[in-house]
């Protein structure tokens, strides 16, 4: 009895508790990828300027700010593009704190290949594409905005080439049609956009997926033994869990 009551108390803890992410390999049309799942029940935030007013740029100085917290990153990933001082190219939502605004119009790069979109954690998760989400934002305590939309309503992005000889190491999350579930992923190996959008329409079946990067996509899963390494990074996507 005295054992149920201990972990019953655990639950009035202030920080949320969740097991870390269901990280794992998997394999789609001959290509390598990892998937990490995180529920809306599960505490997961977008990072972009830390306590000192600068960007957190690194997994490990998100580990060093959540310390104050009791807490340490479950998974992690770079989320969204970012100009050379890592501020978001588009729209940026910090714990309720609108950072960088909505972009709308085309342009030059991956990000302005319309239609791009918003992923948004509320009470759930949602990719809204961004004309619709800035004629209807909805309430979102974190949001980051990139592109292409991956997959929109079922379908493709109309815009990608299914033999596109434009191969990098690709990561993005879709959101599952109840919006209880997203899917962070990263290829392991260097895809296209299409065979990258096709993981999340056949194999996850997301009805709406959204591109984050490529060539700087970086994972961190400690669970798997992943902690990849390079440049400061702008928006960063992760779970928070108790430490140790």
């Amino acid at each position: 009895m005295r054992r149920l009551v201990f972990v019953a108390c655990l639950g009035l803890l202030a920080l949320p508790v969740a097991a870390d992410p269901a990280c794992s390999d998997r394999s789609f049309e001959g290509r390598d990828y990892t998937v990490c799942e995180v529920t809306a029940a599960e505490d997961l935030r977008l990072f972009q300027i830390a306590p000192d007013g600068k960007p957190f740029g690194t997994f490990e100085r998100i580990n060093d700010a959540l310390a104050g917290e009791g807490a340490r990153l479950g998974f992690a990933m770079n989320a969204g593009m970012y100009h050379p001082d890592r501020a978001p190219v588009g729209l940026m939502i910090e714990n309720g704190e609108e950072r960088a605004r909505i972009v709308t119009s085309d342009g030059p790069g991956n990000f302005g290949l319309l239609p791009n979109g918003v992923f948004c954690i509320g009470d759930r998760f949602a990719v809204i594409e961004s004309r619709a989400f800035k004629a209807a934002p909805p309430a979102c305590r974190f949001a980051t905005q990139s592109g292409p939309m991956l997959v929109i309503d079922g379908g493709l992005h109309p815009r990608f080439i299914p033999d596109s000889p434009s191969r990098y190491i690709r990561n993005g999350v879709g959101v599952s049609a109840d919006g209880g579930r997203a899917y962070f992923v990263i290829s392991q190996g260097r895809v296209n956009f299409a065979e990258f959008a096709r993981l999340f329409r056949d194999a996850l079946r997301t009805p709406q997926a959204l591109y984050f990067d490529g060539n700087v996509s970086r994972l961190f899963a400690p669970d798997i033994g992943r902690r990849d390494m390079g440049f400061p990074m702008g928006p960063i996507v992760g779970t928070v869990v108790p430490a140790g």
